[in-house]
């Protein structure tokens, strides 16, 4: 899945238990509508991200920076100290293109781009024609 949005706080690097670094930061991906009587509505969704590949994006990803990932989504669900239920979004990303910096409005010509290596799938070189695969659940 991929989205689009804008870096909400400063990243942090933090460490694992197995001296694996992880950066984390939030995104604000907005999206939106018009209602029945023609008024736009812009309806945020925000994803708290996670990056495992390299430490040193964190210096990009600075607050109001927008950015372009790819990877992949889960929910989350849990009880607040009062007993209330929350739910989130957690966003593992594999892949983060820097479009603009904070405070800058239009896209910069010398984008960074910060790739995940290739990996290759046991079942790649297996796929049949038309590109069905075997392992599919249906």
């Amino acid at each position: 899945m991929n989205i689009i949005g804008r870096v909400t706080r400063d990243a942090e690097v933090r460490a694992l238990n197995n001296e694996r670094q992880v950066v984390h930061f939030s995104v604000a991906a907005n999206d939106g509508y018009r209602n029945r009587q023609g008024e736009y509505i812009e309806q945020p969704t925000f994803f708290d991200c996670s990056y495992f590949i390299s430490p040193k994006v964190a210096t990009m990803l600075t607050k109001g920076t927008l950015v372009e990932l790819a990877g992949r989504v889960s929910a989350r669900a849990w009880m607040d100290k009062e007993g209330q239920p929350k739910a989130g979004l957690n966003y593992i990303a594999s892949r983060i293109k820097v479009h603009a910096k904070a405070g800058s409005s239009r896209q910069s010509p010398e984008d960074i781009e910060v790739n995940q290596p290739v990996v290759v799938s046991p079942h790649e070189g297996n796929n049949k024609q038309g590109g069905e695969h075997d392992d599919l659940p249906f």
